[in-house]
């Protein structure tokens, strides 16, 4: 797999959306017009110390103009927010992918969104794209408190400001969302998006199946992977045998299959390296992959004809690869 391309952004604009929140505007190093991005799309980032982060677009839009992404500075994480937060400044340039979108809008006789804090990046270019196009929308935002709610004054202002719902953990009194309610008032034509924590998207999307939603009008995207139990026996080292090339890499009990693949100098593409993205997803041929990610679907789980080497594993002590 030849390497992803790239683009070479300025950074124009760098300011705090909210209490831990940064805001970047990036604009094309060389004045060019930016690639078209639809709402829902993100992109990676290569930070300064090196890190590849992947974020949502705040703000969708055709060719031209400029990215927006907000970055939630997490306490608990890898370092990727804390260096964005600490090291990029207004005038640097960075290293950012193509805008791809794994989370898109589609038609809908009314699109119900829910943000849970940060998740608010792709539900607010969402609501931008769905007035902008004259369609019905509703919207429910619930963060920790005002002050760290990105977007609440834009969303506060909007001309679309009337369908558009807040909920703070720190104001009780002025109600909480109840979102089996909200989702059993709708009628069948409606489609739902989530984004956030694992926590809310998983309550949420239950919520939708109590409701008598169907898979297919629930739609949602993760910021981090949910936190999976590990094997009664913990990891077990497996081949992978690259059916294109000839080769068999062991895949040792304390490495993924991307590190192996990495250290025996075959390239794939990466990005969240948590099984978010699906940027990294492979062709099995035979075998069967022991999935932890969640970004296959479970039919794409089931068939066994594919797998993410960035997290999940096998259940057979080989996988023959399409590489």
């Amino acid at each position: 797999m030849s390497p992803q391309p790239t683009l070479a952004v300025r950074v124009l604009e760098k300011r705090d959306a909210a209490i831990d929140v940064l805001s970047l505007v990036l604009v094309a190093a060389d004045g060019a017009p930016l690639p078209p991005c639809s709402a829902g799309a993100h992109i990676d980032i290569t930070l300064p110390n090196g890190m590849v982060r992947q974020y949502s677009l705040c703000r969708a839009g055709p060719a031209g103009g400029a990215y927006e992404v907000a970055i939630l500075r997490d306490p608990d994480g890898r370092g990727g927010s804390a260096c964005a937060h600490r090291d990029i400044r207004v005038g640097d340039t960075l290293t950012i992918s193509h805008p791809r979108n794994l989370f898109p809008l589609v038609p809908a006789g009314h699109s119900v969104l829910f943000a849970g804090g940060i998740g608010i990046t792709p539900i607010l270019a969402m609501a931008d794209t769905l007035h902008a196009r004259g369609e019905s929308f509703e919207l429910h935002y619930c963060s920790r408190a005002p002050e760290r709610a990105a977007y609440r004054e834009a969303l506060e202002q909007a001309a679309y400001a009337r369908p558009v719902r807040f909920y703070f953990d720190s104001a009780p009194e002025q109600g909480r969302l109840d979102a089996a309610g909200v989702l059993g008032a709708l009628g069948g034509e409606a489609h739902l998006y989530v984004c956030g924590p694992a926590g809310f998207i998983s309550h949420i999307c239950e919520a939708a199946r109590g409701a008598g939603w169907g898979e297919e009008r629930v739609h949602f995207e993760h910021f981090a992977a949910p936190a999976a139990a590990a094997p009664a026996g913990g990891n077990g080292s497996f081949e992978l045998v690259l059916a294109r090339r000839g080769l068999r890499i062991p895949v040792g009990a304390d490495q993924t299959a991307a590190e192996a693949l990495l250290a025996a100098g075959v390239h794939i593409n990466l990005s969240c390296e948590q099984g978010i993205c699906g940027a990294c997803v492979l062709p099995v041929l035979e075998g069967v992959p022991e999935h932890r990610d969640v970004f296959l679907s479970a039919a794409e789980r089931d068939s066994q004809r594919c797998f993410t080497p960035c997290c999940s594993r096998a259940r057979t002590p080989q996988l023959l690869i399409d590489l």
